[in-house]
């Protein structure tokens, strides 16, 4: 095993530092239904309005233009709907440009490997760690307009970042494309219109420490009364002091429920979402909050009672259990998930694999879950693995980032710390050392 690469150290993943818990508003009557409409189509159109004045500052932003677009929604709904707006903004813009940031990297490996490839002699093979030319002179052909065009569009994608301009859009570009791809989505006109509507109302509100019950603008009492504040053009349909309104549906977080009511009892933040679900017809409240930063254990601390190593594949995890020297105890472990067919049911899958992961740790008393830090954002190129399409769509479909995601939220519920350990030649070191133990009778 000569000529390796030198290992990454491992280390532990900090814990999460949010939380979000959501509950059906049920049993709303037809006018709660319809302030709830008017809020979030007045909030949204507000919304849509600020985004485009952000995008017009570009890199121009400062805080006196934060102000500036703050005062102008001030009077169209009050200062804590502004204010939130403006943050939802300022933060859909910055993920915007994040995104375009992780666009540029994927077209300059795409182009890099390009001209690696095309500067080979034809049909010179490739290698373990660079891949080779183009097998005829049609496909090299093919692969030099190719290039072009994603120098071209490189071109444009580096003078929008510096000029500072987004593409953004209210309500998602992936439903916004399905206009025009209704039969595939098995969609009306009309079905679709609902969803793109809902999906560009705004009705949130930002947490508020000291403020009674964590917040003013949506407050949500012990007994799960939900009231909203009505923004100043809509404020004649309150149906209480205060321009508020008060919906017939009450609230009971069936989850972390207790940890909830703590809080607004101490009048601690408390950030709410009301959102619409067109599929179902049904309209859902979500509750969020920080955590305060916890420190990570030393790994030293983590793998003192040994660890669970997890190696993942496209279809299902192998576990073992090992000591604290590294070595295996036991059997190993196969906990299987089917990532096809929708999102949900691809997120279902993974959350009941990582459960069953994390409940046999917690059985066997370890500490830690060792998981290799995955990341395939060079490996998924096309421009490397061309003619793979299958092993392009295999390692595509491992979910890694939300994996990640999710072990570490769901492990530190059971007081079980991730510790992340570099990929690198372990199907070498495996085959060396493991195959033949672990495949004799």
């Amino acid at each position: 095993m000569g000529g390796v690469r030198e290992l990454a150290a491992s280390f532990v993943v900090p814990g999460p530092c949010g939380v979000a818990v959501r509950d059906r508003l049920g049993h709303l009557t037809s006018q709660d239904e319809m302030v709830l409409r008017a809020v979030g189509e007045h909030q949204g159109a507000l919304a849509s309005r600020d985004l485009k004045a952000r995008c017009a500052d570009g890199l121009e932003h400062s805080a006196d233009t934060w102000a500036a677009r703050k005062r102008d929604l001030t009077p169209l709904s009050s200062s804590r709907i502004a204010g939130a707006i403006a943050k939802a903004t300022h933060d859909q813009w910055a993920l915007a440009r994040r995104g375009q940031a992780a666009h540029i990297q994927t077209l300059e490996a795409g182009i890099n490997m390009l001209r690696h490839r095309l500067s080979l002699p034809i049909g010179k093979r490739g290698t373990k760690r660079a891949a080779g030319s183009y097998r005829s002179k049609g496909e090299w052909f093919h692969k030099s307009r190719r290039l072009a065009a994603l120098e071209a569009r490189h071109a444009a994608v580096v003078a929008d970042r510096q000029a500072g301009r987004v593409r953004v859009v209210r309500g998602g570009r992936r439903l916004l494309n399905t206009r025009h791809h209704l039969a595939e989505a098995r969609l009306t006109e009309e079905q679709w219109r609902q969803r793109w509507e809902a999906e560009r109302w705004f009705i949130a509100a930002d947490g508020e420490s000291g403020k009674r019950f964590g917040k003013e603008t949506i407050r949500v009492t012990p007994h799960g009364e939900v009231s909203i504040r009505l923004p100043a053009p809509i404020a004649h349909l309150a149906n209480t002091q205060h321009g508020r309104y008060v919906l017939t549906a009450r609230i009971a977080f069936a989850h972390r429920g207790a940890e909830w009511a703590d809080r607004i009892e101490a009048n601690r933040a408390v950030a709410y979402r009301i959102h619409l679900d067109t599929g179902r017809g049904r309209w859902y409240l979500t509750a969020s909050w920080q955590r305060p930063a916890v420190r990570t254990i030393p790994l030293e601390a983590a793998c003192a009672r040994g660890v669970i190593g997890v190696d993942t594949n496209a279809d299902h995890f192998a576990a073992y259990r090992l000591d604290r020297h590294g070595n295996p105890i036991g059997d190993p472990r196969r906990f299987g998930f089917d990532l096809s067919g929708t999102a949900g049911h691809r997120d279902a899958q993974i959350r009941h694999a990582l459960t069953q992961l994390i409940h046999w740790a917690v059985r066997v008393g370890v500490a830690a879950i060792g998981i290799e830090d995955l990341d395939f954002t060079t490996e998924k190129t096309r421009e490397k693995h061309g003619r793979h399409k299958r092993f392009r769509q295999l390692i595509s479909g491992i979910p890694t980032g939300r994996l990640k995601a999710r072990l570490v939220s769901m492990a530190a519920e059971h007081g079980l710390s991730i510790v992340a350990v570099d990929p690198a030649y372990t199907s070498r070191w495996g085959a060396q050392h493991w195959q033949k133990p672990l495949t004799t009778p």
